[in-house]
């Protein structure tokens, strides 16, 4: 301890675990909180590279992360799985942070360890993002399952969902947070939920719908958003709150027009969300390439031809730019003959 700076001391101080490293992440000084928490001694882990801690169940790509950061001299934060001296693991939370002293350089690292957390267990972005997905999908599909064809519909305009808000924001460079961009493509499988409440003879009617039956089906936002927050209001956990706040833009405005002509509140423009604006692009996309009940599958150039001759009307001028840019350039022209027949009315 005598050699190391004063200005590093106050580390040290800290309840959380702290491990301190010279430039070449050789370890001059860590705290009680270490030695309990680890079970390793100071006397053991100073001169040592941290690299004795690791458990080989972080991924490579977190250590390559970190090391590009370090050095560029900037802080870092991230999910370690490590191992105590005893083999049992332990998940930390842990921010590094460049300490520049003259002309030394030294490296703070502060673990607190997520088994201590007061709620709950703690799981990786990764896992609570895949745990989302298939959350939604489970219940969009049990809201809609007297349609056997409608899983792969709805799979469809998520995976459709995620090309096009990734491609879209990359093209119009909008910084969109990543978060948010899986929160839409996670809520776009539930776009449909409120059919479940519409009669049947109205939802699978072969022919065209009379003036009523068509009030009738654009009440399904409304009906949608319903059975959301009742099952919103049920489901308390954190991880899903943000999805359905997204889920709630998109179900109940998907089927609103730039033009201010669409169902159930006549929005216009930017008014629209851009979830549900971009849903809605997708939506009726995969409906026009597919077999439905009353009507025959379009090739794909007759349905992108659709959405140009209705951009700035039905759907966001912008969005329909990036979406067509996104399929021509993956030319997939015959993608339309691996649709199966959905039997649900669209549009």
């Amino acid at each position: 301890m005598a050699s190391l700076h004063p200005k590093l001391e106050g580390y040290l101080l800290l309840a959380d675990a702290v491990i301190i490293t010279d430039r070449n992440y050789r370890i001059i000084a860590v705290n009680k909180a270490f030695e309990n928490i680890t079970g390793y001694t100071k006397q053991y882990a100073c001169g040592k590279n941290p690299r004795f801690l690791r458990s080989n169940l972080t991924k490579s790509t977190v250590y390559a992360e970190l090391k590009k950061e370090l050095q560029q001299g900037n802080p870092w934060s991230g999910v370690f799985i490590n191992k105590k001296k005893s083999g049992q693991l332990w998940h930390s939370s842990i921010t590094i942070t460049p300490i520049k002293i003259k002309d030394s350089t030294y490296y703070v690292g502060i673990f607190r360890e997520l088994e201590k957390l007061k709620e709950g267990s703690y799981i990786s972005r990764e896992q609570a993002t895949e745990m989302k997905r298939e959350i939604l999908k489970v219940l969009a599909i049990s809201c809609e399952i007297r349609d056997p064809g409608i899983e792969g519909h709805l799979m469809r305009v998520q995976k459709f969902t995620e090309e096009l808000v990734y491609f879209h924001n990359e093209r119009c460079q909008l910084n969109l947070q990543k978060g948010y961009m899986n929160n839409i493509i996670n809520a776009s499988i539930l776009h449909d939920i409120g059919k479940a409440g519409i009669p049947e003879g109205i939802l699978y009617k072969p022919g065209p719908l009379t003036h009523y039956e068509q009030m009738i089906i654009e009440t399904h936002p409304l009906i949608g958003v319903d059975m959301l927050d009742k099952i919103s209001k049920d489901i308390e956990l954190d991880l899903l709150q943000k999805s359905f706040v997204i889920a709630r833009n998109v179900i109940l405005y998907h089927h609103e027009k730039w033009d201010g002509t669409g169902y159930p509140y006549k929005l216009k423009g930017n008014d629209i969300p851009l979830e549900a604006r971009i849903i809605s692009i997708v939506d009726v996309f995969d409906a026009l390439i597919s077999r439905r009940s009353y009507k025959e599958a379009w090739p794909m150039e007759k349905a992108l031809d659709f959405l140009k001759e209705n951009s700035g009307k039905h759907f966001d001028p912008e969005l329909v730019e990036s979406f067509i840019m996104m399929k021509e350039s993956k030319n997939k022209q015959n993608e339309q003959d691996d649709y199966p027949m959905s039997q649900e009315r669209a549009l």
